[in-house]
């Protein structure tokens, strides 16, 4: 069955399950959560929806990777904030 009629998603949704599946620090819990898609669904949608050529750069960037499983994150919260980044509401690279 199409993952997106099993789970009554909207085109809306979809894409911003695709959004969240591309970041690297979004876990698949927390996909399922909100959304209520398991990780094996999840990978589907995406080979649904991607090219094959994206397909299997992101199935390797993800294969394994501890940040989209919340039992394999070394943090239990919080996001990587770079140094050189301003204050969320400017969110720009300071010049140097």
């Amino acid at each position: 069955m199409d993952v997106q009629k099993k789970y009554n998603l909207t085109d809306e949704d979809v894409d911003r399950i695709i959004g969240m599946a591309w970041e690297d620090r979004t876990t698949f819990d927390a996909i399922e959560a909100q959304f209520g898609v398991p990780e094996k669904d999840v990978i589907e949608l995406m080979r649904r929806e991607m090219k094959p050529s994206s397909w299997r750069m992101w199935r390797a960037r993800v294969q394994g990777r501890a940040t989209k499983h919340l039992a394999k994150r070394s943090f239990s919260e919080g996001r990587h904030k770079c140094s050189r980044q301003r204050a969320i509401s400017s969110n720009k690279i300071s010049k140097r």
